[in-house]
């Protein structure tokens, strides 16, 4: 499932830099995640980078967007990363 930043956000910047998949970007009022390019750090990391570097914890699992590990796994690997 993708993850989901909540109101709560403070713009602090932390989770911005930490995705590996460029999924976090600013929206009009606290940053957003695009579910599409969302994998949960799956295909790079055991563990979701941007929720252990969120001070306030206001990233949640998206409800909208459940996925299992396959389904991340083959989105990750949809995703281009590393072609030129």
């Amino acid at each position: 499932m993708a993850l989901l930043i909540t109101d709560k956000c403070i713009n602090c910047d932390m989770c911005l830099p930490e995705c590996p998949n460029v999924a976090i970007y600013e929206g009009t009022k606290v940053y957003e995640i695009d579910v599409d390019r969302c994998t949960e750090c799956v295909g790079f990391y055991e563990h979701q980078t941007c929720v252990s570097v969120c001070p306030i914890e206001c990233i949640i699992p998206h409800p909208d967007h459940v996925e299992n590990q396959e389904q991340l796994m083959e989105k990750f690997k949809g995703l281009n990363l590393f072609k030129s």
